[in-house]
């Protein structure tokens, strides 16, 4: 298949883009990576009469790390994402969650922003974001607002963002010093979205017991989800096997998984709560000395 005809246009600077995003409206869609958005325009799921490619901004590429929050560019590749994360400590969580992107092509093209803002819900880095209570930064005509993780997801593809509007910046605050991660998930294939995948982060206080508990889902609902019965079991409690064991057990019961020719609904449940015991599992594992801000060995 080939795409239906569309102009094309590519601004150099934000303002350019918000004029064509606000000259255009719901007729216009944004290229960033084109992963997500050149097969949909191939199979004639998506007809857009614009195309606005805002890989020619700068000012949307790049990576910084200010005071514990990681600001990437919105059109940054997961590639180069990874890269950067491969030799930062305490980012090892993001590393993990990049590695079960798609593949090397796909993450050399894929960008950040345009991944999280596509809003797959069985995508990896939505569900990270949500797991370590991160943002966006979004810029359109009434100005730049931020728009946390929990506020962002409306469902399948869909977000709190306008047409109006273009997202500049994804912002990833730090799991903090000694805290624990883990990230389990289950595809057909290495690559493939996920059936069902989870990110755990879990600090504990200097007596070993949870001070902090995170558990995000994603594949099996219309957005990423937090596992909030889950993370409440967990704070406060030293993290036994047992303990984590019946956390995980919250898990399944307050899914509603959509069923597929890949998967029903009743596995992506059962699979949901055995992810989330190891993910919890390996958290716990990796927290240095168990303890926030254990001397690392």
């Amino acid at each position: 298949m080939k795409p239906a005809p569309f102009r094309y246009a590519a601004p150099t600077t934000v303002p350019q883009a918000l004029e064509l995003l606000a000259q255009h409206g719901d007729e216009a869609k944004l290229l960033a990576g084109g992963q997500s958005l050149l097969p949909l325009m191939n199979f004639r799921l998506a007809r857009p009469s614009v195309v606005i490619d805002i890989n020619r901004i700068a000012e949307l590429a790049g990576i910084q790390q200010d005071a514990g929050v990681l600001r990437v560019g919105a059109t940054t590749r997961q590639a180069a994402l990874a890269r950067w994360a491969a030799d930062q400590p305490g980012w090892e969580l993001l590393r993990a969650a990049l590695g079960f992107v798609g593949h090397d092509a796909i993450r050399t093209r894929g960008t950040i922003g345009g991944n999280i803002a596509h809003a797959d819900p069985a995508s990896e880095l939505p569900a990270l974001l949500l797991c370590l209570d991160g943002s966006v930064l979004a810029c359109g005509p009434r100005g730049e607002r931020e728009v946390p993780a929990r506020e962002l997801f409306w469902g399948p593809l869909t977000t709190s963002i306008q047409p109006d509007e273009l997202v500049t910046e994804v912002r990833f605050p730090s799991p903090g010093s000694g805290a624990g991660w883990g990230f389990e998930e289950v595809s057909r294939r290495h690559g493939d979205y996920a059936l069902a995948g989870v990110a755990a982060l879990v600090a504990c206080d200097p007596d070993g017991r949870v001070l902090d508990s995170r558990l995000a889902l994603f594949g099996v609902g219309d957005t990423p989800l937090r596992a909030t019965d889950a993370e409440q079991a967990l704070r406060g409690r030293e993290p036994t096997r047992a303990a984590i064991d019946e956390a995980a057990r919250l898990v399944g019961p307050a899914l509603d998984p959509h069923a597929d020719l890949h998967a029903d609904a009743d596995y992506r449940r059962s699979v949901a709560g055995v992810l989330a015991a190891r993910a919890l599992a390996g958290a716990v594992s990796r927290c240095e000395d168990g303890r926030v801000g254990a001397t690392q060995r």
